[in-house]
């Protein structure tokens, strides 16, 4: 009976020390995201053509939030879309 009881209160004192170590660490080494950035990459036209320059939208979208890119990069992103764009980018 000792032979089952204590190889699984190991384990399952190790799963909860694991579990507790994941949970800190999801709370204090979370990468804090720019808000602007989903709802910039849904205005892009989401060809991922790569006319920017960059792999895809997501990449172009990175890069106008973090590097101050110009969006008229974008070749494929008209009228309204521009415009809502350029109100986004707006300090």
């Amino acid at each position: 009976m000792n032979a089952i009881i204590l190889p699984a209160t190991v384990l399952l004192v190790t799963g909860i020390l694991l579990g507790m170590l994941l949970g800190f660490a999801d709370k204090f080494l979370k990468v804090e995201e720019d808000p602007r950035l989903e709802k910039l990459i849904a205005l892009l036209p989401g060809y991922n053509c790569g006319v920017c320059g960059y792999p895809g939208c997501s990449g172009f979208a990175s890069a106008v939030l973090e590097k101050n890119d110009r969006i008229n990069d974008c070749k494929p992103l008209k009228g309204d879309a521009r415009d809502e764009v350029t109100e986004l980018l707006k300090p």
